[in-house]
């Protein structure tokens, strides 16, 4: 690739995810923005990264975000919760001259942005990773906006492992996403799905969720969220060409192109990446 300056609207845009749920940021950044070019990156040698330590996940996002670098890309999406949680300001402090956005304060903004009452007292769930779960962001950028609400966290790891085996509708998915709501407390009137691979599972779930509660899904928020922080940099790409990406994997790429071709309704192309040590 010719290198290109940071500041460049040419450069693409880097989005980064453990494994494949990052592809519904993805689509979302690409119905947005359908000019820019993007960079996809998945770590799926190393997910899932919501039951890794948060050293672990700083050091795997930051390894991502050199890679990102080396590609010349003007920002960096951080399209996976557990990541934003316990590594994006590691990660921005490493890497000062790339932008770098997460996925959880959008979330959060779209959670309280339909409550009528600031000050009321809603009771707002959020479906989650280990990781995200204990990490208390979430809570922090809710009542940020929402003082009186309460949020209850609620781990579903098995969610992740549902999506990554492409188990997104049928009797398995049902049954686990039956368990996971038999869990909410009384009174939930919105649930955030606060994991990227999440809502793959939108349909299933739709249809077992019960009457009067909203769900919510941060990657349009997102993708609101990059577009406006193109706009205010002058960075976006110029010109009417139809936007490319590029992907890439750090394992099993036949697998990837596989179970995420349905999903983006195209056939896709991914390349292996090393970004480790020795890389």
């Amino acid at each position: 690739m010719t290198p290109v300056h940071f500041e460049d609207g040419r450069a693409p845009i880097g989005v980064f995810d453990s494994g494949m749920g990052g592809l519904t940021v993805l689509a979302a950044l690409q119905n947005a923005l359908p000019h820019e070019d993007f960079i996809y990156l998945g770590d799926t040698a190393r997910l899932p990264y919501g039951t890794k330590s948060a050293t672990a996940v700083q050091q795997y996002t930051l390894e991502a975000a050199r890679f990102m670098e080396r590609q010349g890309v003007k920002l960096m999406v951080i399209a996976c919760n557990t990541a934003t949680a316990q590594a994006l300001h590691s990660t921005r402090a490493a890497l000062p001259d790339i932008p770098c956005l997460g996925v959880i304060e959008p979330g959060a903004q779209a959670a309280t942005h339909h409550l009528p009452d600031p000050m009321g007292n809603d009771v707002i769930c959020v479906w989650a990773t280990e990781g995200t779960a204990r990490s208390g962001i979430y809570e922090s950028a809710i009542h940020a906006r929402r003082p009186n609400a309460r949020v209850v966290m609620q781990p579903c790891n098995l969610l992740v492992a549902l999506t990554e085996e492409g188990w997104t509708r049928g009797k398995e998915a049902d049954a686990v996403l039956s368990r996971y709501l038999s869990e909410l407390p009384a009174g939930c009137g919105t649930l955030v799905l606060g994991c990227t691979h999440f809502p793959l599972l939108a349909p299933a779930l739709r249809h077992l969720l019960p009457k009067g509660i909203t769900l919510i899904d941060s990657a349009a928020a997102t993708a609101e969220a990059v577009k406006g922080f193109l706009g205010q940099t002058d960075r976006q790409k110029k010109g009417s060409r139809a936007g490319q990406t590029t992907f890439y994997v750090t394992d099993a790429p036949e697998r990837f192109d596989r179970l995420s071709a349905g999903f983006l309704g195209q056939k896709i192309r991914t390349r292996a990446a090393c970004i480790g040590i020795g890389c």
